[in-house]
């Protein structure tokens, strides 16, 4: 039987098997979409809502997801008066696009993290982290550097960013603000993590996605990144260290902080062990949801075998207490009778399994709609139009060939949030463009993947920054001293994410010196067979 990778069209093979596993946005079997104006225009619809989130984020400093879902949404409206013929498959394809999996991936990483991350918040793990950093005089300006490298293990060890960035959020965030971290620079530190995580675990989509659509094996591919990761991360703790010596937080009551570091618990820690198990389960191969719900069910064991929290503040229905069924079924713990008559008071669910989803809903509608924005521009031939300028125009050289593919991987970043959609979507320009200048699919794979890493987590639109600020918008409803000023705006934040900052200027240079520059006749990958 002949070797697949003999074949010319082996890389587009592989992103098709890619795009069937992951639910990609490549299908050639769909029909295609004509646009007035031609290609281009099918990227209306993201550039569209590329422009309202600059406008909303940075111009007005609005911090509003929702507004975003109607940016997206409006985007997705006006693309419809571009197209010619019947808008029949402009809208199928909306559909389409809603459907991939590589949405519906990122959506159940959120769903599984927020109610991880807020069953061990309920169960005291912040007051925990408060006393251990406490007991070690762990000072506010060290606070930031120490998130980012816990984060950047948590997100290595579980392999997805995402999920990561809600646990650190949820938890790590508020106890660093109470020790007087400054907000901005600890959220940074935190995407800085998932980064990390995302760009290094052999487990993440990314890592994925980038080995398999340039004929990579995966083992080769994180033993090759290493030195690039590890050097942008060394210089990424060395400026939150100074950072967060001139960078001051904000003010809390003093009354507040005193009462919160005084009744801070060290049985809290004891969810170090959850957050264990989750790491373990998913570095022994099991899925990442399998991993999170064991380690949820380890969360609520402790909650409850401890007396950290009860079941009702992880699950409780509140049903009027008029209402015969609700009365007959008072005594189970998660049943909680309410008087509805009084102002305010209603009937709802409620707990740390339900708030701890339900903060993300906004988010989740948005990632699907940019989704199937990215799918029309698919379909209307806006991807392979820049694809083809650039390979005609632009890449002459193998330096000014790399370059583009650091900087191309940056545009599709900034019009797709999720990094796994982004990366496959340009990740066809890549390896043709790597295979014209014989560059070794190892450092095709690195540049793709680093720069869908770093820059998901990057723009203030990003898939990865926002579902951090989701989590922030929740504090101020768990404690009491978190007010909504303490929330950081994603328009301040993105300066600060100095890890995803510098994987990106690690590989511009690198593409623009040759440094690193590996030849397939260099070193031949391993058969993709074997991840």
């Amino acid at each position: 039987m002949p070797d697949d990778r003999d074949r010319p069209d082996a890389a587009a093979d592989a992103l098709d098997d890619v795009g069937a596993d992951l639910g990609g946005v490549d299908d050639a079997d769909d029909p295609d979409i004509a646009f007035r104006g031609g290609k281009w225009l099918s990227a209306f619809p993201l550039a569209f809502f590329v422009l309202w989130a600059i406008v909303q984020s940075g111009v007005l400093r609005i911090g509003d997801t929702t507004g975003l879902v109607a940016g997206m949404l409006v985007g997705l409206i006006g693309g419809l008066f571009l197209v010619k013929g019947s808008w029949t498959t402009y809208a199928n394809t909306i559909f389409q696009g809603m459907t991939r999996r590589v949405a519906a991936t990122a959506v159940v990483a959120w769903l599984w993290a927020g109610m991880f991350a807020a069953t061990i918040q309920t169960g005291g793990f912040v007051s925990g982290l408060v006393w251990a950093a406490d007991v070690a005089g762990l000072t506010a300006g060290l606070f930031p550097a120490a998130t980012f490298v816990l984060c950047a293990l948590l997100a290595t060890g579980i392999g997805t960013g995402y999920g990561a960035t809600v646990a650190f959020s949820a938890l790590f965030f508020p106890a660093g603000v109470l020790l007087g971290a400054n907000p901005v620079l600890l959220f940074g530190s935190i995407l800085s993590g998932a980064v990390f995580g995302d760009n290094l675990a052999p487990v993440s989509d990314t890592t994925i996605v980038s080995a398999v659509t340039q004929d990579a094996d995966i083992g080769g591919v994180v033993a090759s990144r290493f030195k690039y990761a590890i050097v942008a991360a060394v210089f990424a703790f060395v400026a939150y260290l100074a950072a967060g010596q001139v960078m001051t937080g904000v003010e809390v009551s003093g009354q507040a902080q005193s009462v919160f570091v005084e009744n801070s618990d060290p049985l809290g820690l004891v969810h170090l062990v959850s957050m264990l198990v989750v790491i373990g389960t998913a570095v022994s191969g099991r899925h990442i949801v399998e991993a999170i719900s064991w380690g949820l069910v380890v969360a609520a064991t402790f909650n409850v075998a401890l007396g950290l929290a009860p079941v009702s503040e992880m699950l409780v229905f509140r049903a009027s207490d008029e209402l015969a069924a609700a009365q007959s079924l008072e005594f189970l713990p998660f049943v909680e009778l309410v008087d509805v008559s009084q102002q305010g008071v209603s009937a709802s669910v409620g707990g740390s399994l339900y708030s701890g989803a339900a903060g993300f809903f906004p988010l989740i509608v948005l990632v699907l709609l940019i989704v199937a924005g990215a799918q029309i521009m698919i379909r209307g031939g806006g991807f392979q139009a820049i694809q083809d300028w650039l390979l005609e125009s632009v890449a002459t050289s193998v330096r000014r060939a790399e370059t583009t593919m650091v900087l191309g991987t940056a545009l599709v970043n900034a019009m797709i949030t999720i990094n796994t959609a982004a990366e496959i979507a340009i990740a066809p320009y890549v390896a043709r463009l790597g295979e014209r200048f014989n560059v070794n699919g190892y450092r095709r794979a690195n540049i793709l993947d680093a720069n869908t890493s770093a820059l998901g987590y990057i723009f203030p639109w990003s898939g990865g920054l926002l579902v951090g600020y989701a989590t922030l918008t929740e504090l101020p409803n768990q404690y009491e001293w978190f007010t909504q000023a303490m929330v950081v705006n994603p328009a301040d934040v993105f300066p600060y994410v100095f890890h995803g900052w510098l994987l990106v200027g690690v590989f511009l240079l690198s593409a623009l010196t040759g440094f690193g520059l590996e030849y397939t006749t260099d070193r031949e990958a391993e058969e993709v067979a074997r991840v």
